[in-house]
């Protein structure tokens, strides 16, 4: 396993993150064994994974507690423990959202279902147009002078939004995002031009979600045939919405440079987004051990700066996004 520093922090994580939103039993794909899951996270840290990603919402915070079980025996102090807050905890008031009140209540519960005196990354899974940001920061930066966070973290807001409270934290001297989570594939391109950009320029990590845009990047699905069922994208019309030409176009460069390197599709799809100088680590989500070690195998797969070209070249440019140097 190979690490690196979170953004400009000194955060050591894994190249991978664990995202953990499979283990639970909330929808058909996830992977309801509470077992298999305890056995795959252990996989994932005997591997040398030290980075897990869940939230409070996935599966109503049995995701939480699968990690805590599955943690619990592990050296505590080389793990970096990553969930959110956001999501509809419960109905009624104060049941989501980013008040004072939902995210004091809702850390202690995340703490609880963890197992743990503390969390290293918390952060908001969403924006609250409802909720002041000077409070949401407030609240945030409270959490990390008593030490139940190290570090906060953001996921899936417009570039205004995150330089707004970027720019609040720093006028106000409120706890800074230390990274943020956008979704980010060589097909997903849009946040170069907006997230991608603020990030590059703040020093703030980047840790994409669905790196393998919903499995349509690890090739299982074919040009003009329908999905198999029991694939996410046979009842997932986002996954389903990727499947155009200019898509295909890409996916047809990853899998001739997957042939010609005796890779898999997935791994040189990880392999090109490792390669972007933004990006720190993936959140990958692998629901069997096969896929958990292929996974890990694009951290071998160095592409050179032609096949980085040929991958990138069939969708419109959106920004640099420069390879590493």
């Amino acid at each position: 396993m190979m690490y690196t520093t979170l953004g400009d922090t000194g955060l050591d994580v894994s190249q991978l993150c664990l995202g953990c939103m499979n283990f639970g039993s909330e929808l058909p794909w996830m992977m309801n064994d509470r077992d298999a899951s305890i056995d795959l996270i252990h996989e994932a840290l005997d591997l040398g994974i030290n980075f897990l990603d869940t939230a409070n919402v996935y599966s109503t915070g049995e995701s939480e507690e699968i990690v805590g079980d599955a943690v619990a025996s592990a050296n505590r102090d080389e793990l970096v423990l990553a969930t959110k807050v956001y999501g509809d905890m419960f109905e009624g008031p104060n049941g989501s959202g980013l008040s004072r009140k939902h995210i004091l209540d809702q850390v202690e519960a995340s703490l609880d279902r963890l197992g743990t005196d503390y969390i290293d990354l918390y952060q908001i899974h969403r924006w609250d147009d409802d909720t002041p940001i000077e409070e949401t920061l407030a609240a945030l930066d409270r959490l990390v002078e008593t030490g139940r966070v190290r570090y906060i973290g953001a996921s899936t807001m417009t570039a205004y939004q995150f330089t707004k409270a970027l720019y609040t934290s720093d006028v106000e001297d409120y706890e800074r995002f230390a990274c943020m989570q956008p979704e980010y594939n060589a097909v997903d391109r849009h946040e170069e031009a907006n997230l991608l950009e603020v990030c590059a320029g703040e020093g703030v990590g980047v840790i994409p979600w669905s790196p393998l845009a919903g499995g349509f990047l690890t090739g299982k699905y074919e040009r003009d045939a329908d999905p198999e069922s029991g694939l996410r994208a046979a009842a997932d019309e986002y996954t389903q919405n990727r499947f155009t030409d200019e898509n295909w176009a890409v996916l047809e460069e990853i899998r001739a440079v997957a042939e010609a390197r005796d890779a898999t599709p997935a791994q040189v799809s990880l392999a090109w987004l490792l390669d972007r100088d933004v990006v720190d680590a993936p959140i990958v989500g692998p629901r069997s051990s096969d896929h958990l070690r292929e996974n890990v195998g694009a951290l071998s797969v160095e592409l050179t700066d032609e096949e980085a070209a040929r991958i990138a070249a069939p969708k419109t440019p959106r920004w640099p996004a420069p390879g590493k140097d």
